[in-house]
């Protein structure tokens, strides 16, 4: 957005707006608060009133991305076809939304699924991992991953998803056409399943593995509300 055009809108979505086409152009960490207000056509006083760093923009704006990919992945696991037969087949469709994602604005996944992406404090409607987990909850209530699988198995499909994402992005893996990216998900989310289906759990149990945004859940599970 060219200097002088922005007005009395919103000026807290449109800084949003030019940090996302400045990630886009120039990665992560190659510009600065003062360029994204330059871009929108203010003061870097103004832009303070509502971010009081850069990295309170760039947390802003990784939040604004994890909601709007959240909300992504559950539309695609309800365009899923219905199939009883094949009750992996929502997951199927929310790992092709999260690869084909990554693989068509890659530098603004790589800004929001890093460490310190979001804090303690970062409210998300629709993160991803409650989008992920509510699917692998669903399968195993429909009888397709018995409870010693389902155990941290958000983690598993996770690690083989996001995996294979960032393989294809980074160009470790060459794979010619969208057609044959999706199978090669579709192999690798469904590889991932049916070995959780047949997984015993051993005596001390699997390893509990941990996010900030299950870290988040959990202390806010532990916090008592106050009427």
């Amino acid at each position: 957005m060219a200097k002088g055009r922005y007005h009395h809108g919103d000026l807290r979505t449109a800084l949003l707006d030019a940090a996302e086409a400045l990630v886009r152009e120039r990665g992560v960490d190659g510009w600065s608060l003062r360029e994204a207000s330059a871009r929108v056509g203010v003061s870097p006083s103004a832009a303070y009133h509502h971010f009081a760093s850069r990295d309170t923009l760039v947390r802003a704006l990784s939040e604004r991305t994890l909601a709007w990919l959240g909300e992504h992945l559950r539309q695609e696991c309800e365009r899923a076809p219905a199939q009883r037969s094949d009750p992996q087949q929502r997951l199927v469709a929310l790992a092709r939304g999260y690869v084909n994602w990554a693989l068509e604005d890659p530098a603004v996944a790589r800004l929001v699924l890093r460490g310190g992406a979001t804090g303690p404090h970062s409210s998300i409607p629709t993160h991803p991992h409650d989008v992920l987990t509510a699917e692998l909850d669903r399968l195993a209530e429909a009888g397709g991953l018995p409870a010693p699988g389902r155990q941290g198995a958000e983690f598993v499909l996770w690690a083989a998803i996001h995996g294979l994402a960032v393989l294809l992005a980074d160009g470790l893996i060459r794979i010619d056409g969208s057609q044959a990216v999706d199978l090669q998900t579709e192999r690798v989310v469904r590889s991932a399943l049916n070995g959780l289906a047949q997984e015993t759990s051993p005596a001390a149990g699997w390893p509990a593995a941990h996010s900030a945004h299950t870290e988040r859940l959990a202390r806010r599970r532990s916090t008592p509300e106050v009427d």
